[in-house]
């Protein structure tokens, strides 16, 4: 990587775009996928299951394809880009993320929900011994004030993590809320600050701008808005805008054009825009990846989706929990029933 960046970014269609696909990558999709992101110049490349390594489950959602022959696929096709991987603690284990590393992954990005970061220090601990680079990844980030994303940044940094995410897993953070959080960062850690946005309030570039004014040096995107909800901040656009305010990213603006246009597209089950479901995620404060789980909720009792997620934001249900979705549509459909 020897041309000059302002800031990185990792394109994450392979990893959370799993999500709205329903976690049926094959093998040929990414390896035609990382291949171009390989020759657009795209610095990292993340690629598992959309709820990180191990993550095929009835729980998360069962992968067509095993994890490790994507990844595998992925290096393979890679001769400038980095793949990197998440890892979830308690879904993943050392053991996993010991085999990505034997596979030939470069980085690895613990994740936690916003106020648990004590459960990665095992995690980063051992993602620095294997030598990947190290990132602590806070999600629901919305869910903590200020004062708490700090102390639980500060815990990441302290067990080793190279760069520390603010992670806006529903899409929920307005634009002066990222502003405070960024800052804040910025002002107590001494390592790189990162940026993962969702669109379902249509505010993830605007969210992306301000985290880099801020001071924020990596930044996620996924192509064609292939992510979880209405996706995330839309990578070749990104691309394009970044070049228009003259920050550095490395990346070709033609080629992202292109796999969008080409490849990426005709991946997408749907359209990635914003439909009633995933705005009443961002609107609700509510995971992204919970809007499949609660649209086949709605079908099999048959009630509306978005009293599903408006419950799951009241009862502040994390990652993890998705059994609740079902417990929860139940629920509605039973007072529904006794109501008529």
């Amino acid at each position: 990587m020897t041309k000059k960046h302002d800031i990185f970014i990792t394109e994450v269609a392979l990893r959370d775009g799993s999500h709205a696909i329903s976690h049926q990558f094959t093998v040929e999709q990414v390896l035609k996928v990382t291949k171009a992101l390989d020759e657009a110049k795209v610095p990292y490349i993340e690629v598992s299951h959309g709820d990180g390594l191990a993550g095929s489950s009835l729980q998360y959602g069962l992968s067509l394809t095993n994890e490790f022959d994507l990844i595998e696929a992925a290096v393979s096709a890679c001769e400038y880009s980095k793949i990197s991987a998440l890892l979830l603690p308690g879904i993943g284990t050392l053991q996993e993320l010991k085999q990505a590393a034997r596979l030939g992954i470069k980085m690895a990005r613990i994740a936690t929900h916003v106020t648990e970061a004590d459960v990665s220090a095992q995690h980063i601990s051992l993602s620095k011994e294997l030598g990947l680079e190290t990132v602590g990844f806070l999600m629901m980030s919305h869910m903590a004030p200020v004062e708490k994303l700090v102390e639980q940044a500060k815990l990441m940094e302290s067990y080793g993590a190279d760069i520390v995410y603010v992670v806006d897993s529903a899409g929920a953070l307005l634009p002066f809320e990222v502003r405070e959080r960024i800052s804040a960062l910025r002002q107590n850690l001494s390592v790189e600050i990162g940026f993962h946005g969702h669109n379902n309030l249509s505010l993830a570039m605007a969210n992306t701008l301000v985290a880099i004014e801020e001071g924020a040096t990596r930044i996620d995107g996924s192509i064609r808005c292939l992510g979880a909800g209405a996706g995330n901040t839309q990578t070749e656009v990104l691309v394009a805008v970044l070049e228009r305010l003259g920050i550095q990213t490395g990346i070709n603006v033609y080629k992202m054009m292109d796999l969008a246009e080409e490849v990426v597209a005709h991946i997408l089950q749907k359209p990635q825009e914003i439909d009633r479901d995933s705005l009443v995620l961002g609107y609700a404060g509510v995971y992204s990846s919970f809007i499949l789980h609660a649209q086949k909720a709605a079908n099999h009792f048959g009630i509306d989706s978005r009293d599903i997620l408006i419950k799951l934001g009241e009862l502040k249900v994390v990652g993890g929990q998705e059994d609740m979705i079902v417990d929860i549509a139940a629920g509605i459909s039973e007072k529904k029933l006794l109501s008529k």
